[in-house]
């Protein structure tokens, strides 16, 4: 798979280390780690941001890019090939600083990067999972054409300890060969 990949809006690539302070700046807010699991840390301190971008750097978790808009860091995207029985199906995931919200800069990256992995052979199925009360995420799925596929009861815990649903999204394109 490509390691730099380009959007209408927006571009994909590798992370840098020299992106780790811009990392912590958008990631640092709590509007954006609300609808984060709690593996993305609140507060976000540089150390986490350069901890990320070395993990990601060294693939041990699948292709993840930095989204970047007019040459300035915006966020980040990627997904993580599952193993075993669920080979060929990946965890999808994105987050976008706030003041990238609502431009459609979302939306052109989840495309961008479905649509390679798809092609790349890499896996036939990419699922994301959103806070039920996350709707702006679940419209980015639906408009990169993820299918809904599922409530799920009591899936998260948020910030605050409440108990959220979750919705389950699929993006499936199977391979050739089944």
């Amino acid at each position: 798979m490509d390691r730099e990949l380009t959007g209408r809006i927006c571009r994909l690539r590798q992370y840098r280390n020299d992106d780790a302070e811009a990392v912590r700046a958008l990631a640092d807010d709590y509007e954006v780690a609300r609808w984060m699991t709690r593996a993305f840390p609140h507060p976000y301190r540089l150390e986490d941001a350069r901890e990320w971008i070395a993990l990601s750097l060294s693939r041990a978790r699948g292709p993840h890019f930095a989204v970047e808009v007019d040459g300035a860091l915006a966020g980040g995207i990627g997904f993580q090939p599952l193993a075993g029985e669920r080979s060929g199906s990946a965890l999808f995931g994105y987050w976008l600083g706030r003041k990238y919200w609502g431009r459609g800069v979302g939306t052109d990256a989840a495309t961008t990067l479905a649509d390679a992995a798809l092609a790349s052979g890499i896996v036939y199925r990419l699922e994301a999972t959103v806070f039920a009360e996350n709707v702006a995420s679940a419209r980015v799925l639906e408009k990169s054409g993820f299918g809904f596929e599922a409530t799920m009861r009591g899936y998260y815990l948020d910030r605050d300890d409440r108990v959220c649903d979750g919705l389950l999204y699929a993006r499936v394109e199977e391979p050739a060969s089944r």
